[in-house]
């Protein structure tokens, strides 16, 4: 008999065959910030990095360990740190591993807020450089000697464009540089960055994992492809008794969150661990229901323009196809001149106007006066961001009460 079991059976059944104290089917929230230990050499032991084991909670936890370790099996890794929010893991990251010499070379369509720390970065010293990662040239045109990260998403937010993500991997490769990809948009049940040879994975655990908006979660994941052995920003100490292969992931946990303190909680762990069981049921409905979504948009009269993968007018809808399982449940409008985005908004009584993404329920935000307002209509411009966008986020209502919401807004 076959052990090779699916991605959703393989999700559910984790934490059981990892054997849970009396039982459980689910690993129990533990809320010891602190751990004794009957002979100190164990305490001093887990410090020194040569043994595995808790001594304080800021840096591991069992419940969140389970919660690691079930993300590193989703995502087809070697190790996983999980953190309080995805910005602290995408923050700890570049600050463990990247110095104010390095260069750093990422999408100029990152995330609002990515973009904002990746601006905090370089006011800091750091050198980087926002290129159109639909191309893998133009990331190739911008490297440097001192290029140590490149960064990327696979689906933009919120415009959707998709990075060149398989030859970007290719020149990381040939070049021998941390090549991040995060994956929160795709979510590991549509897409697995090992594939396109990332170094690192990034995901928001808020979003799809999660997936129900009752917890704030990050994780960042470590495919095993990178030669952290040759890397020269790890810290001397590690070396003497870490293996080569953990060499970066244990510079993430002590220097990005041991000392920057992004922590996640085991009460948050725990309802991010539950969510992911269905991770791929609600992803599939989602999907579903945005490309029908998608196609109702694109040929409606008040609707200007649809920013969704999954229709062939999108400039990397081959691409997506070729990539991912699904073309997601993250899509944008923008509306036709003769609509008020936020008139139209209010007039929507099923869909949520909310500010996150990859709940089970349908959000909405219009995405210039929110999430983007800060970076201006300069830069908005510059990342293809339509002053009436309407970043819709569709969950896993009946697809039939999703249509008549957005019917009678845009027709009302």
């Amino acid at each position: 008999m076959s052990t090779k079991r699916g991605f959703t059976t393989s999700i559910l059944h984790a934490d059981r065959l990892g054997k849970p104290e009396h039982g459980s089917l689910h690993k129990p929230i533990h809320t010891s910030v602190t751990y004794g230990h009957e002979d100190v050499q164990d305490l001093v032991d887990i410090f020194q990095n040569k043994k595995s084991g808790y001594a304080y909670s800021r840096q591991g936890n069992p419940t969140v360990t389970a919660l690691e370790q079930k993300v590193t099996q989703m995502e087809k890794g070697m190790a996983s740190i999980a953190f309080s929010t995805g910005m602290a893991a995408i923050s700890a990251t570049v600050m463990a591993l990247i110095k104010g010499t390095d260069h750093i070379v990422a999408s100029s369509f990152l995330f609002g807020n990515s973009r904002s720390i990746f601006q905090t970065f370089i006011d800091m010293g750091i050198s980087i450089d926002f290129v159109d990662a639909t191309d893998v040239e133009n990331v190739r045109a911008a490297l440097k000697d001192n290029t140590r990260m490149v960064f990327v998403e696979t689906v933009a937010n919120p415009a959707t464009q998709i990075a060149d993500l398989k030859n970007i991997g290719n020149l990381c490769e040939e070049k021998g540089i941390i090549y991040v990809v995060d994956n929160t948009m795709t979510s590991p049940y549509l897409f697995n960055p090992i594939n396109v040879k990332a170094s690192l994975v990034v995901n928001s655990l808020t979003k799809y994992i999660g997936g129900h908006g009752n917890a704030l979660g990050g994780a960042v994941t470590n495919t095993g492809l990178f030669n952290w052995a040759n890397y020269p920003n790890i810290f001397p100490g590690f070396k003497a008794t870490v293996k080569p292969e953990a060499l970066g992931m244990t510079q993430i946990r002590k220097k990005g969150l041991r000392d920057a303190g992004g922590t996640l909680s085991p009460e948050a762990a725990h309802s991010i661990s539950v969510g992911a069981e269905t991770l791929a049921l609600r992803l599939d409905r989602a999907c579903s229901n945005a490309l029908a979504l998608a196609k109702f948009f694109n040929d409606h009269p008040k609707v200007k323009k649809v920013f969704y993968p999954g229709i062939e007018s999108h400039p990397q809808h081959a691409l997506a196809g070729e990539l991912f399982a699904r073309y997601g449940g993250l899509m944008s409008i923008e509306l036709d001149e003769s609509l008020d985005c936020l008139a139209f908004l209010n007039k929507l009584k099923l869909v949520v106007k909310s500010s996150n993404l990859g709940d089970t329920r349908t959000l909405a935000i219009p995405v210039a006066q929110t999430i983007f307002f800060e970076l201006g209509a300069e830069r908005r411009a510059e990342m293809g961001i339509p002053e009436s966008m309407i970043r819709l986020s569709v969950g896993i209502e009946d697809l039939d009460d999703l249509l008549e919401d957005f019917k009678t807004a845009l027709n009302d």
